[in-house]
Parts: C-alpha cells; sequence; structure tokens
C-alpha cells in the first residue's frame, strides 16, 4: 500500500516540491478565533432550545443541557490543541487521525467529512440563509419551486424513515446556492481575503447574539416568565430519580427515561450548536505561530461562544415561559417549547420589539449564516489538500492555485457537492445520520492523544493538554454515554450513520490501490 510514512507524511502536507506553490501562512490569532466562532455560530443557537425543552420539560435541565455541551466542547478543544500545535498542517484532524490510528482511519473521517458533515452543513446553512432571506424577499421561498423534479415518498426502514422530501431547484435553495458558489470562489483569491470576510462577519454576529443577550436581560425581563422559570418550577423534573417519556426511534413506543439518559439524547441538538469548532485545525498549515495561535484560538473561540450561549437560554428564560402551549396565540403564550417553527430568539425579539422582532432576527441570522458558510467553505477544502497529497482523493485536488496558494480545485469539488445536496432535499437526514458519527470520530481523535503521548513521547510539544489524561477521559466517558443511548433509543442517528462511515471503507481500498499502482516519480 503506497501510503506515505510518518516521516515523508511530516514534509509533505506543508512543504510540497520546491516548484510548486505553498501554502500562505496568513491567518493571525484573530483570524483564527474568527474560523473558530464563525463556525460554531449558525443558525443553531437561534431554534435547537425549544426542541431541547420539550425533550427535558425543566428549566435546569435546559441549562444542564447546554451546560454538559460547554464541558464537552472546552474539554475537546483543549485536547486539539496539544495536537494542533505539534502537527500544525493542512488538514487537522485528518493529519491528527492518521498520524495516530494509521491512514485508513484518517481516511474514513475525511470520507464523511466530505460526503455528509462539511457538505451537508454547508447544505443545510446555505438553505436557513434562503429562508431567512425570504422575510424580506417573500419570493424567496422553499415552495416557489423554479424546477421541481419530483417528491420522494416516505420508506420506513425498521426504526428509521427515509425519504419524504421534495427534490429541485426553489428560490430558498437557490439563495444558498448563490452563496455557497460565491464564498467558495471568494476563498479561492487568497486565504487573506477568506479571512477577512470571516473577520467581519464573525464581529458582526457575535455582536447580534451579545445584543439578543442584552436585550432579552434588560429589554425582554417578563415577571411572569421570570417567576415560571426561575420559581418553583426551575428544578421540576431535575431529581436523580425522576423519569422522563422518550420515544424510542420514529413512530416507537414511549419509554420513561432517567435524567441522564434525557440529557444524552438532547445533546444532539446543543453539541450540533457548538459544533465545527474543530475546523481551524484544517487550516493549520496557513496559521501564523500555529504552535501558539492554534491551541489559543481554540481556547478562546470556543469560551467566548459557549458563554455567549449559556447566556442566550437565560436571556431566552427571562423573556418567555418554558412551558407552553402549541395552540396559543400569542408568542408568551406558546412559550420556548413552542415557539413558532421553533424560532425562539424571534420569539423573543417579537415580545420586545412587535412585529420588527422577526426581521430584526431574520437579518442576524443572515449575519451569522453568511460568515458560518464562508469559514466552513474556507475551512473544508484543506481536508480534501491533505488527503490528496496522500493520495487518497482527486490528483487535482491536491494542488495549489499557482498564483493565490489556495486549495481551489477542493474548493471547486466541495461547492459542486454542497449544490448537489442542496438540490437533494436529503441534507438534512444526512445530517441527522451522522451526528452519532461525528461523536465517534471525536472520540477517536481524543484518544489519539493517548496513542500520541506513547509513539512519540519526545516530539516537540508547544502546548500541552490541560489536565491530561483525565479531562480527555472525562470527554471519552461523556461522549461514549452518549453514544450508547442513542444506540438504544434513537437508532434513527446511529446506524445510518455508521453505514456511511463503512461505506468509506471500499473507497480508501481503492485509493490506496489506485495510488500503489502508480508509477515511481
Amino acid at each position: 500500500m503506497a501510503i506515505r510514512t510518518e516521516s515523508s507524511s511530516n514534509t509533505s502536507v506543508s512543504s510540497p516540491a520546491a516548484s510548486q506553490p505553498r501554502l500562505v501562512q496568513g491567518l493571525g490569532l484573530f483570524s483564527a478565533t474568527a474560523i473558530v466562532m464563525g463556525t460554531m455560530i449558525g443558525s443553531g443557537i437561534f431554534i435547537v432550545p425549544a426542541d431541547i425543552s420539550r425533550g427535558v420539560g425543566s428549566p435546569a435541565l435546559l441549562i444542564a443541557a447546554w451546560l454538559i455541551t460547554a464541558v464537552m466542547t472546552l474539554i475537546g478543544a483543549l485536547s486539539y490543541g496539544e495536537m494542533a500545535a505539534m502537527m500544525p498542517k493542512a488538514g487537522g484532524q485528518y493529519v491528527f487521525l492518521r498520524e495516530a490510528l494509521g491512514p485508513m482511519w484518517g481516511f474514513l473521517y475525511g470520507w464523511t467529512l466530505f460526503a455528509v458533515i462539511q457538505c451537508g452543513t454547508l447544505a443545510a446553512v446555505g438553505v436557513a440563509f434562503g429562508k431567512f432571506l425570504g422575510v424580506f424577499f417573500p419570493s424567496v421561498s422553499a415552495s416557489h419551486w423554479l424546477w421541481h423534479i419530483g417528491h420522494v415518498p416516505s420508506i420506513r426502514i425498521g426504526s428509521m424513515v427515509l425519504g419524504n422530501m421534495e427534490i429541485g431547484l426553489n428560490t430558498a435553495n437557490l439563495a444558498g446556492i448563490v452563496v455557497v458558489v460565491l464564498l467558495s470562489i471568494v476563498n479561492i483569491f487568497g486565504v487573506k481575503l477568506g479571512a477577512l470576510v470571516q473577520n467581519v462577519f464573525t464581529t458582526a454576529k457575535t455582536a447580534a447574539l451579545l445584543g439578543l443577550v442584552l436585550f432579552g436581560f434588560w429589554l425582554g425581563r417578563n415577571p411572569a416568565a421570570i417567576y415560571a422559570n426561575f420559581g418553583a418550577n426551575f428544578w421540576q423534573g431535575a431529581s436523580l430519580h425522576a423519569l422522563h417519556p422518550l420515544q424510542i426511534g420514529v413512530g416507537g413506543p414511549i419509554a420513561m427515561v432517567s435524567i441522564l439518559a434525557i440529557l444524552a439524547v438532547v445533546q444532539t441538538g446543543s453539541l450540533f450548536s457548538a459544533d465545527s469548532w474543530n475546523n481551524v485545525t484544517f487550516a493549520g498549515g496557513e496559521i501564523k505561530n500555529p504552535k501558539r495561535n492554534l491551541p489559543l484560538s481554540l481556547a478562546l473561540g470556543t469560551g467566548i461562544v459557549l458563554l455567549l450561549y449559556i447566556a442566550a437560554n437565560f436571556a431566552y428564560m427571562m423573556a418567555l415561559p418554558l412551558h407552553g402551549d402549541p395552540h396559543g396565540a400569542t408568542v408568551f403564550s406558546r412559550g420556548i417549547q413552542y415557539a413558532s417553527e421553533d424560532r425562539v430568539a424571534t420569539a423573543v425579539l417579537q415580545q420586545i420589539f412587535s412585529s420588527r422582532g422577526a426581521q430584526l432576527m431574520a437579518a442576524a441570522i443572515l449575519v451569522s449564516t453568511f460568515g458560518c458558510i464562508n469559514g466552513l467553505a474556507l475551512a473544508g477544502a484543506r481536508v480534501y489538500y491533505a488527503m490528496s497529497q496522500d493520495g487518497l482523493f482527486f490528483q487535482s485536488v491536491g494542488k495549489l492555485h499557482p498564483k493565490y496558494k489556495t486549495p481551489a480545485a477542493g474548493l471547486i469539488v466541495q461547492a459542486i457537492w454542497t449544490c448537489v445536496l442542496c438540490l437533494s432535499g436529503s441534507y438534512g437526514q444526512l445530517l441527522d445520520y451522522t451526528m452519532f458519527a461525528q461523536l465517534l470520530f471525536y472520540i477517536l481523535t481524543i484518544g489519539s492523544l493517548f496513542v500520541l503521548r506513547r509513539k512519540r513521547p519526545d516530539a516537540e510539544r508547544p502546548y500541552k493538554a490541560i489536565g491530561y489524561p483525565i479531562l480527555p477521559a472525562i470527554y471519552i466517558a461523556m461522549a461514549a454515554w452518549i453514544c450508547i443511548v442513542l444506540l438504544r433509543y434513537k437508532p434513527q442517528y446511529t446506524w445510518p450513520g455508521l453505514i456511511l462511515v463503512l461505506l468509506g471503507v471500499p473507497v480508501f481500498l481503492f485509493w490506496s490501490r489506485r495510488k500503489a499502482a502508480e508509477p515511481a516519480h
């Protein structure tokens, strides 16, 4: 199997042949932190609390869900910081897995990232951009079809329901496609231009999220909501002995589960909302002073965003009661649980600013999703570039633009597949199916920290993971518990994700054999 050895791979990704262009170290600490924050903040924090609150039914458990996410994400970021500073190369997490566990494990991560995680997230965020653009331009709508290919009926397989989606081009996913293509092109013209866009929009959306928090605390304070959420009801259902209803699979029976099980299930929402913090490692070869700035950007970016996320949930509960009536006539009566289309943040601003609230929130989400798309596009292409350098992806993707020193082919391939997912209407289901797989890869990558400490004890480590080995072990235990619970109660999130990952095994064998068959240079 003609895969590069460890010694050669250490130079192949970040130091191509002298005759070929090299990656430019154009990202400082601010830009690296902006990538962390910008890819984390999308639309999830504005919507997900409604679904979590329906699952837990308790103000205390709503906050607990976000605290668990904060603990896990911070431990993950601190653990990744050591490997990022040790191996600051294009590809990031792909490289960590390749060096610790072998080429196949790195490829399986890169395969899943391209097939679903990165491109599926880009598609989902792009379509979300289109939907919120429709607040200002009603002609931009998922029901306004330009080319309706057809409807895929529901297909039930065990506890899973596949299909039930419309395929084609409508004005909402067209808007998403345009933004994805536009920002992919922008990122071809140099990493500094992509970073500039990221810095501007991350600053703007962080300010918008902070503004939402401040509005909720000072202008949205509602005595009735405060009493309902922080009075006697705050600890409702939060006892270790309390049982919570949970539907098994899709349309399955209702099981009564413990507080630990229900908190594990709702993590699929909060962890997804705080995900993509690892994307900055993908651009490790373009970070200035990476041995310092990579771990620092991970700690700063995740810390700031998670503080804002927890504060936002408190702000929501200052303005609206957690419990509500799904048929309520007002924003307040529907509460957080039954906010219209789960748009909790919009409901809070409507409570404060009446009809203008929806437009204010739509504008904030447009800024947020635009910056998120830019960060995801910038970072993802670096992984495919690293895979191609190892002979495990299209050869053209492993070449940099001769003038702008960017992985232009990787950006184009990523944009094309994202556009296909936008048209297919399947990206939402695909994202659901890979949440479990993402957790598995996080477990494997943090486990790689232990492997690398043993395999390369003398390697230079400018930063060492805080709390090692206890904190990384805690992360692995928490993530493993979530996976076990999802396997038991939410198989629709688990088995499809595993199948998608395993489909990468024959693809890996194809690429590796193709590489072995190539004549030596």
